[in-house]
């Protein structure tokens, strides 16, 4: 089950060179997944009301491709790519709409995410609940 989320490119987003700065992906891959989890029915305030019991992450690779820039028009995707008892991989692409109508892959990587009991921090098992909406 993959899902996209649209993403526009600002000012803030670029360096001084123009580009996306590198780190940036990792805040629009945190964005899709948010999305994601929300057309799920998963809201993340919501589950930490519920079960007490919150998503952080506790992993990450990326690796880009080709930059992205300002104004540029993105399609960030978010697919489950491993389902452990206690954390997700998430495989997360990033491509930007060229003007002929293709894509272009700009970054990818994959980035885990642990449960955890928002309280302590402490790790816990994903609750069944929630690891069967996410198959």
């Amino acid at each position: 089950m993959s899902f996209a989320f649209p993403v526009r490119v600002y000012w803030e987003d670029t360096d001084a060179g123009g580009i996306v700065f590198y780190a940036n992906y990792l805040k629009f891959f945190e964005r899709a997944r948010t999305e994601w989890l929300r057309h799920l029915g998963l809201q993340q305030h919501r589950l930490k009301a519920e079960t007490g019991g919150m998503f952080v992450v506790s992993e990450t690779e990326l690796k880009c491709h080709r930059p992205a820039q300002l104004d540029d028009l993105l399609s960030v995707s978010a697919a489950m790519q491993t389902k452990g008892r206690a954390s997700l991989v998430i495989a997360q692409q990033a491509w930007r709409s060229e003007p002929d109508g293709d894509q272009t892959l700009l970054c990818e990587g994959t980035i885990r995410i642990a449960w955890v009991q928002a309280a302590s921090l402490k790790p816990e098992r994903i609750p069944t609940s929630i690891l069967e909406l996410l198959t």
